[in-house]
């Protein structure tokens, strides 16, 4: 069988759609691409969109006469040393900062070129839970006081306030809880940049105080270089001392500082024997 090998040879008149593309006008008010962020399994399920916050909740606020709208948002539950810091924001709608985003998706350079921007042009305050309360209170209870606190300490009350994650805050004005809030409402992702960046400063000052610990490194975090120090040189007075971890560095180096705990079912058979016997003679004497 013979095949017309002229029937896939395009024609010379025929238009080139690689240049047609090229040469096609842009159409106009095309929206920008939205930001994007390629996981591992960018190759197989292609790329996904991710937005960034957005200022429109708290617009649809203002629309409503609701102003000022705080947003609030804590950083360092998760490390074994160092406070946790909390922070709130009230952004200027006329003055909002380019580039806001959540500050896990930033550099550590653009978080602290942010920070000198929202405390430029928004109202903005910062509150410290020690390790001492986070030990005492246990850390949920010691990051919600803190957002509080970070709240009350705003130069103007606000009459609305979100907060990352589902628990509302015992604030004298609405309190809305926004999961992943610092990646959807823009006040949030403020307070987020805020509070993460004053504790990494906190941190750098503490590992002046601790040299070996690498506090400036890791900010306190539990990674292997943070465990092999607690490990080595056991831990400080800025150690969370119920967290694992902690809590295991200090039965091995201060073993005197750790309450030793009743045990139930230590005692042997013959004692227990003994010992009910004399409950039964009192209770017979009675």
């Amino acid at each position: 069988m013979i095949r017309d090998k002229t029937a896939k040879t395009p024609a010379k008149d025929a238009p080139n759609k690689d240049a047609a593309k090229k040469a096609a006008p842009a159409r106009a008010g095309k929206a920008p691409a939205p930001k994007v962020s390629a996981g591992k399994s960018a190759g197989k399920k292609g790329i996904i969109a991710i937005a960034s916050p957005s200022f429109r909740r708290e617009r649809a606020l203002i629309k409503r006469g609701v102003w000022p709208v705080a947003g609030c948002d804590e950083a360092g539950r998760g490390p074994l040393a160092g406070p946790v810091v909390a922070a709130a924001v009230i952004l200027d709608p006329d003055r909002i900062p380019r580039g806001i985003d959540d500050s896990k998706r930033l550099t550590a350079e653009e978080r602290e070129r942010l920070f000198d921007k929202i405390c430029a042009t928004a109202q903005v305050s910062v509150a410290v839970a020690s390790p001492s309360r986070i030990d005492r209170d246990n850390i949920l209870r010691a990051s919600l006081w803190a957002l509080k606190r970070a709240v009350v300490a705003l130069p103007e009350a606000p009459r609305h306030v979100f907060v990352d994650g589902r628990d509302r805050l015992d604030t004298p004005c609405d309190c809305e809880a926004v999961i992943g809030g610092d990646g959807i409402v823009l006040s949030i992702a403020a307070a987020s940049i805020v509070a993460k960046v004053t504790r990494d400063r906190l941190m750098c000052a503490l590992a002046q105080d601790c040299p070996g610990y690498g506090f400036e490194q890791h900010k306190g975090y539990g990674v292997p270089e943070h465990l092999d120090a607690l490990n080595r040189l056991g831990p400080t007075v800025h150690h969370r001392r119920f967290f694992a971890p902690v809590a295991a560095a200090r039965a091995k180096h201060m073993p005197w500082t750790v309450e030793p705990v009743q045990d139930l079912f230590g005692g042997t058979a013959v004692q227990m024997q003994v010992e009910a016997s004399v409950e039964v003679d009192a209770s017979a004497g009675l």
